[in-house]
């Protein structure tokens, strides 16, 4: 464990996160890759060379998740952090969106509402697969998320994280059923995300790593009303899984006790003496995902789509703690093992999602796509915590979040430079809903720019390779803060200065029967 921090420090763990018979064996994929969804974010490898082999699984088919100094309000204030720890769990509201679901849609600003998709469409607008034009269509996505970010506090000192690759990616399954009629599946990962600032940097009270991940699994069908106009919509089956860590007990707060036991008892510097892991299971909820997309004519489309808010709620979280040390854990544990054995149950939004675009042909290889997206945050107002245990409901607690609505603005172009190859770019601007006076480390959001590239290229007329590059550049967060409560030392505010920046590699393939 690190005793100490010096003035820049970098951190060493992780960043910022269903029918005929034809369809039952990829529902049967789908939810084996829910399970194994671990194996998966966690190796990129893995999940392409899997890939691969659904590929060729799916072409044979159509061929044929100690102290008695301690005092009793000493054990409550303990309790009621506990409760403070759980703010952190709301990363999934909390801006961790995610906006990289596609290969090739990212090297085009993730743009989708009214462009026809096939398969993907399912994600972007479900209208779109309308125009399905295969009998068969497969494509899935990995896009790792390589993400910094840095606080720099009011004494000049920051703190950077360096973090493992979060891993978004997405299934989609299109067949048609008539000429007029397509039918769908899609696994996705619509928000998540993990940050590591470590066990022992100031701002640990608050938060020192969080995982967050949500996962979808989504039926959807496309009805083609007349050849230019078409409606789709899919059930989305959301559920996911938390893992946080957190100070419970400030080095300045147990030395000040410390003091008060036992006299000239030697300073802990910065090492945190008992943090708290808290884990969930959010389960599962339901929400439609529904759009229409419009051809005016042979160059121009429009498109509208909605997406559900779900509230998230996790029924029965479990918590531990660990020690700096042996010494330390012998003085907290016999109160903090009240912390153990307590089960808590919380509730947070995924919010509702409403997305307009156009698209623009001027010329037959060229394709020019635009969005705007609203999301409607302002539904977060706080987050609502409460006890299982009836003797310990006066901890309960309605911690304030004060989201404010956000939009993000997309745009992209593709052009076909020959039948086997075509190039992308893109552009998104993404505004933040977390409000600055509540502004938690486990969530630098801030307004950010994302270019992006990318390609495609066909080696054969029935699969296409997807790559994609996007690059997060945030445009800073200065002077945000958040007031909370040491409870040895009262309330304290922690004040800093982020920013973040984060380079998003794709790799994807689109398998056409």
């Amino acid at each position: 464990m690190l005793q100490n921090f010096p003035n820049t420090h970098t951190a060493k763990p992780e960043i910022i996160i269903l029918s005929s018979p034809a369809i039952s064996d990829y529902a049967f994929i789908l939810l084996y890759i829910a399970e194994k969804n671990v194996t998966f974010v966690g190796n990129f490898v893995s999940f392409f060379r899997f890939l691969l082999r659904i590929s060729v699984f799916v072409a044979l088919k159509i061929g044929n998740f100690r102290s008695s100094k301690l005092n009793l309000m000493m054990k409550k204030t303990i309790v009621a952090a506990l409760i403070a720890a759980l703010s952190p769990m709301t990363v999934s509201a909390e801006g961790y969106q995610i906006n990289t679901l596609s290969a090739k849609q990212n090297g085009m600003g993730h743009t989708g509402t009214a462009l026809h998709l096939g398969a993907e469409s399912q994600i972007f607008n479900p209208a779109g697969m309308g125009w399905l034009d295969k009998p068969f269509e497969l494509s899935a996505s990995v896009s790792p998320i390589f993400a910094t970010a840095k606080a720099t506090l009011k004494d000049g000192a920051s703190y950077t994280t360096d973090n493992k690759a979060a891993t978004p990616m997405s299934i989609n399954v299109g067949f048609s059923i008539y000429d007029n009629l397509k039918a769908g599946i899609a696994f996705y990962t619509p928000y998540g995300s993990s940050i590591n600032w470590t066990d022992n940097w100031p701002g640990a009270d608050l938060n020192q790593s969080v995982s967050l991940k949500t996962f979808t699994i989504q039926p959807s069908v496309a009805w083609k009303i007349t050849p230019k106009l078409s409606v789709g919509a899919g059930l989305m089956i959301t559920w996911g899984t938390v893992d946080l860590n957190k100070g419970l007990v400030s080095p300045q707060g147990f030395d000040a006790m410390m003091q008060q036991i036992v006299p000239g008892y030697p300073s802990i510097g910065s090492t945190v003496p008992a943090s708290v892991n808290l884990k969930g299971n959010a389960h599962p909820r339901l929400g439609v995902n529904v759009g229409v997309m419009y051809d005016i004519n042979d160059q121009w489309t429009v498109g509208a789509n909605f997406r559900q808010e779900m509230m998230m709620r996790v029924k029965a979280g479990e918590a531990s703690v660990r020690y700096a040390s042996r010494e330390i854990e012998s003085v907290l544990e016999p109160t903090l093992g009240l912390i153990n054995s307590a089960e808590f149950s919380a509730k947070m939004p995924c919010a509702a999602v409403y997305n307009a675009g156009v698209s623009y042909r001027p010329i037959r290889p060229l394709v020019i796509a635009f969005d705007v997206q609203f999301t409607q945050w302002s539904a977060y107002k706080q987050l609502d915590i409460e006890f299982l245990n009836p003797d310990l409901s006066r901890f309960d607690q309605n911690i304030p979040k004060n989201y404010h609505d956000s939009w993000t603005f997309h745009l992209g172009a593709q052009y076909s430079l020959t039948n086997r190859f075509d190039i992308r770019a893109g552009m998104m601007l993404d505004t933040s809903p977390v409000d600055k006076n509540h502004y938690n480390p486990e969530t630098p959001g801030m307004t950010k720019i994302e270019p992006s590239v990318g390609f495609s290229f066909r080696p054969i007329d029935m699969l296409s390779i997807d790559l994609g590059l996007l690059y997060v550049a945030g445009l800073g967060a200065d002077d945000r803060s958040c007031t909370y409560k040491d409870f040895i030392l009262g309330e304290r505010k922690f004040e800093a200065d982020y920013s973040v920046h984060a380079f998003c590699p794709s790799i994807g393939l689109t398998l056409n029967l």
